[in-house]
């Protein structure tokens, strides 16, 4: 009996994202549509064919569906907006600043806006084998200006010489960027930018040196940016005067966390889950991980990984009680049960 689902389907998306050939592995891959077995295939798998099965189905449930949220629909409405009117700037061109704190989903809603925006190229654009559309980099802990610019450089593939300084670098970028007519620039964990700094100030510098020397709509993500002073003094101001904010948070417990959960159970693969049982404790997850999007994520997906390991085939409450999350969510979930 064949399993319809390799094992290593996920292999090839090990690439990080931030080099352009794991950039693109990301926004090729399409979401698994993954089969469950009848109940009298599954019973009928020998040994070797169940081990794999159930590989399959892990590597499934490590990666689970991107539910579309009002967060990710706001950012990439917003975005796309930008890049529009961005397309013809001659002047400072306009950016999005994407601020909130850990677990709510900004790295997930910015690397699909980055993914969307790209398919729209190769649409509009199908013979352009040659364009990058899009550039995903993080911006280094404790860093310089040179080691910003050697991020953009690692995407792209160019070799640096020890001896070349950050104007250099990005020069060598930003013409290449130019002639492979990159319209978005995707620049994640921006809070590792302290503007308080002399290094910060070069950082900020130099993406000031970037934007202006790139006809691209920039896009930036980081923890509680509004609150670290990135918006403080003369660069800071400036920063604010060219990018739309928008925040993201926990969910409140209502409609919206209701259908999110009912839409990561419909990706559930388990052959002894009740349909709706899961959306039926969204209360309690709500609880369990305070509203946090990748606090849920990380629950769900853990749980349906162990209800395969250990046989039980089904999400519960007590199933979910036994898994390990992040210690932000734990510690709140605690505070909220001590005031009961």
């Amino acid at each position: 009996m064949a399993i319809l689902i390799d094992a290593g389907q996920l292999q090839d998306r090990l690439q990080p994202t931030t080099t352009v050939d794991g950039w693109q592995r990301f926004v090729d891959a399409d979401p698994v549509d993954f089969p469950l077995l009848a109940e009298d295939q599954w019973s009928a798998l020998s040994s070797p064919q169940r081990l794999r099965y159930d590989e399959a189905r892990i590597a499934h449930h490590a990666e689970l569906v991107v539910v579309t949220t009002s967060a990710i629909r706001e950012i990439n409405h917003e975005g796309r907006l930008l890049a529009l009117m961005n397309q013809r700037e001659k002047g400072a061109r306009r950016g999005l600043i994407v601020s909130g704190a850990a677990a709510t989903g900004k790295t997930t809603a910015i690397k699909q806006l980055g993914r969307l925006h790209e398919l729209r190229v190769r649409a509009r654009y199908p013979g352009g084998g040659d364009r990058i559309p899009v550039v995903y980099v993080t911006a280094p802990p404790k860093g310089s200006p040179r080691k910003m610019a050697m991020e953009f450089a690692r995407f792209l593939g160019l070799p640096a010489s020890s001896r070349a300084n950050a104007t250099d670098i990005a020069d060598a970028v930003c013409q290449l960027l130019i002639d492979v007519r990159c319209e978005l620039v995707i620049v994640d964990e921006l809070h590792n930018i302290n503007m308080a700094t002399s290094a910060g100030e070069d950082h900020s510098d130099h993406m000031k040196y970037l934007t202006e020397h790139l006809p691209a709509t920039f896009i930036y993500a980081g923890i509680d940016i509004e609150r670290t002073g990135m918006f403080t003094g003369v660069r800071g101001r400036q920063l604010a005067g060219r990018c739309v904010l928008v925040a993201t948070g926990p969910f409140p417990y209502h409609d919206e966390w209701r259908q999110l959960v009912a839409g990561m159970e419909s990706a559930l693969r388990l052959h002894r889950h009740e349909p709706g049982s899961l959306a039926a404790l969204a209360q309690y997850l709500h609880h369990r991980t305070g509203g946090m999007i990748g606090s849920l994520s990380h629950l769900i997906r853990a749980a349906a990984i162990r209800a395969i390991l250990d046989g039980t085939e089904a999400l519960t409450q007590a199933a979910m009680d036994a898994v390990r999350i992040d210690h932000a969510a734990e510690s709140a979930s605690r505070r909220v049960s001590s005031r009961r």
